[in-house]
């Protein structure tokens, strides 16, 4: 009795009695929407590989930065953490700080520490590092930091907007297929001059199929994009968590903060060295052009 009940649901007679007696128009409908299908579901397994290598790789890298207080650590020791978006954007953080330290570097004077003090090893390690950059090159940097998250991010989104149309349009080009199988089956009609079950019959099966089709291809890119739009975002928010506490790492270590008192003290060293120069050079010129003013030497005046 009940192989009965379900047999006429999922019987394969069915689809194919309707996919048989469709319209030109529908036919088109259904492989438009199996195609869709199609590069939904690529999208859906691609996606939803990278995820996990994302999430697997990321908790790897996560842990062993955490594990150092050495921004340059993980690239000195060569670790690959490759499908991780936080190391992506480590690499192109420590790259461009070793561009940064190699090119534009600021020599301070390094504090020796006795063992037993009271200092954390990052203070250790940032009063012991003799070279660093400025706080203009730590700009740089964080532009560069800002542009790899970005690109990450749109990384870990590319694809989803088939997705989304797959779940948008999938319905609607559905239900397009059917109300122009059912708009092609009452013109038939007309023309027999018969409006008998049996004739509205196979236009109207037709017709339906346009939509389950569109519902069986919507359906899935809907949880599927729920569900991935959900872990994207989170995955995102964790980029830009480090991307913030990469950056003050790198400036607590290798960003050289002078006093202003310093700063204003080489200011006027410098500005006093520039005014000597110039007496000097005026003193120079004086005894060039003599004491009376025209440049004459006196032994011939």
């Amino acid at each position: 009795m009940i192989g009965l009940m379900i047999h006429p649901l999922f019987a394969e007679n069915a689809a194919t009695y309707a996919i048989k007696n469709a319209t030109t128009e529908g036919k088109v409908t259904v492989v438009v929407l199996l195609l869709l299908s199609l590069f939904s579901w690529t999208v859906i397994l691609t996606k939803l590989r990278q995820i996990l290598i994302a999430r697997k790789a990321t908790k790897k890298f996560m842990a062993a930065y955490a594990s150092t207080r050495d921004p340059l650590d993980i690239l000195k020791k060569g670790e690959n953490y490759d499908g991780a978006p936080a190391y992506q954007l480590y690499i192109r953080g420590a790259d461009e700080l070793t561009y940064q330290l190699k090119n534009n570097p600021v020599q301070v004077k390094a504090v020796v520490f006795k063992p037993g003090g009271e200092h954390t090893n990052t203070d250790i390690l940032a009063k012991s590092t003799q070279t660093k950059m400025s706080p203009a090159s730590f700009e740089a940097l964080k532009v560069v930091l800002e542009e790899a998250a970005g690109e990450q991010a749109m990384e870990l989104e590319k694809g989803m907007i088939i997705l989304s149309t797959a779940v948008a349009g999938g319905p609607f080009i559905g239900l397009l297929g059917t109300v122009w199988g059912v708009m092609s089956t009452f013109a038939g009609i007309a023309e027999s001059h018969s409006a008998s079950l049996t004739t509205m019959a196979p236009g109207v099966a037709a017709a339906l199929v346009a939509t389950v089709t569109g519902l069986l291809v919507a359906i899935p890119a809907m949880f599927a994009y729920n569900m991935m739009v959900t872990t994207i975002r989170f995955i995102t928010q964790e980029l830009d968590g480090f991307a913030s506490r990469y950056a003050n790492q790198i400036e607590h270590v290798y960003v050289a903060h002078r006093p202003l008192a310093e700063e204003l003290r080489e200011a006027n060293e410098a500005l006093a060295g520039r005014i000597v120069g110039a007496m000097k050079m005026g003193e120079e010129s004086a005894q060039m052009d003599g004491p009376s003013g025209h440049g004459l030497n006196p032994a011939l005046a």
